[in-house]
């Protein structure tokens, strides 16, 4: 038996926060106990204890948009850098995107990223694609891909209404989740880019916000008519959230991801980042940021997912509009959600893991998600109170505008089904490295 003893318990489910202990067994949570100021409750023989005096402890984080590039661009990551770059961000579930090399529109690719996900020691699901090939003409057969956890071309917006319309009604038949690359191109002079002053300034035509509203706009009104479970992804403008908004109280089963990067920088960053700011959509104005920061706050916006798109640092040293869009981020999301969401007073603790742990979990029916007995033991122990310099990642790639920051919350350990799959040295002080 483990027992975690004496932390900060955070319950999104109950939304409250209470200092307990955790026991696990066999994989789940045997009981929780709740402490009284100088008492604890009387251990087994045997048991591991980990003091969790002076930490926080959660549910382990679920993160419902990422890129492991695996097959066909290892190079870049793969699914078992990737699975450590997610233990040491707090993540014990990770639903991939769809756009390898071949993408995930197949049951022998799809069977292939799952067994390579179990090794990982956490939770891999994948999505599988909604076009074949990505190619935006022919839906994949979806009933064949039921081992998915969704449906999503990723990385390309699809253009036909009538194209998406029937693939929202075939995912709602399965009941998965279907998410839009919100971007339409007939828009866009050169992508990765706000079209505004810092384009302006660098002498470049860019990604206006009309490129998102617009499929926005389409797919908040199909998601109402065909009742399907529609993810809009990573949202980056104030017009976006204001329609998931309109679309929720409508009764849409409607569902909005925000991107750390997108509640924390504007497009100024790229001025001082490069390329290593770059990323689809882009990152937009500072009434944008506060809209999204204020749609996670109402649960407009429902879901916070990092988007986490490794690339090579030959790639990003390119000119900015040749180098290829995306960002790291599994292992600064967590901090930077302390720094902008929590210290701001935007979320509590218990939001915050409703955000990135919960929501994702009954979205995609996930194992996780909730701190109580009988659940699986996924869980994330960490500190707000350490800070610790971002400088190296345990992703293959190194592509992240925070390198050089110095961030709060410090992951002391991932848990998942009972087993410690990361650690980091418990230790007092405000600086972990």
């Amino acid at each position: 038996m483990l027992i975690i003893q004496n932390g900060t318990l955070i319950d999104p489910e109950g939304q409250r926060t209470f200092r307990g202990d955790i026991w696990i067994k066999d994989g789940q949570i045997a009981r929780i106990i709740e402490r009284e100021e100088g008492k604890a409750a009387e251990v087994p023989d045997g048991a591991e204890i980990i003091d969790a005096a002076g930490l926080l402890a959660g549910p382990g984080l679920i993160d419902t948009h990422v890129h492991f590039r695996d097959p066909g661009f290892t190079y870049k990551e793969d699914i078992l850098s990737g699975g450590q770059a997610a233990k040491k961000g707090g993540y014990t579930g990770i639903v991939l995107m769809a756009n390898t090399k071949p993408c995930v529109d197949n049951e022998e690719t799809l069977s292939y990223v799952l067994a390579r996900g179990k090794e990982t020691g956490i939770r891999i699901s994948s999505c599988a694609t909604v076009t074949k090939g990505m190619q935006g003409k022919e839906l994949v057969d979806m009933e064949s891909l039921k081992e998915a956890a969704g449906f999503t071309d990723d990385g390309k917006p699809l253009l036909s209404g009538e194209l998406v319309e029937e693939a929202m009604r075939r995912a709602h038949a399965l009941d998965k989740p279907i998410s839009f690359h919100e971007e339409n191109p007939a828009f866009i002079k050169n992508n990765g880019i706000n079209e505004g002053k810092v384009a302006e300034a660098l002498g470049i035509q860019g990604s206006p916000r009309e490129a998102e509203i617009d499929l926005i706009r389409r797919d908040t009104a199909l998601a109402l008519k065909t009742g399907a479970k529609v993810v809009i992804q990573h949202i980056s403008t104030k017009e976006g959230v204001e329609l998931v908004r309109e679309a929720k109280a409508a009764g849409a089963d409607i569902h909005a991801e925000a991107t750390p990067h997108h509640f924390t920088l504007t497009e100024e960053a790229v001025l001082e980042k490069g390329t290593l700011a770059k990323m689809n959509p882009p990152l937009r104005e500072e009434a944008d940021r506060k809209a999204i920061c204020r749609g996670l706050s109402d649960g407009t916006i429902d879901l916070i997912a990092t988007d986490h798109a490794p690339h090579s640092k030959d790639e990003k040293k390119k000119p900015l509009t040749e180098a290829p869009s995306g960002i790291l981020g599994l292992e600064t999301a967590l901090p930077l959600a302390i720094r902008e969401l929590v210290r701001k007073g935007y979320l509590t603790y218990p939001q915050l893991f409703e955000r990135m742990s919960l929501a994702p979990a009954k979205l995609y029916q996930l194992p996780g998600g909730r701190l109580k007995e009988g659940e699986v033991a996924d869980l994330v122990l960490f500190s707000d109170t350490e800070t610790f310099r971002v400088d190296r990642f345990l992703s293959k790639s190194q592509n992240s505008p925070f390198i050089g920051e110095t961030l709060p919350g410090v992951v002391k350990m991932t848990i998942c089904g009972g087993r410690v799959v990361y650690r980091e040295e418990i230790q007092k002080g405000t600086d972990s490295k």
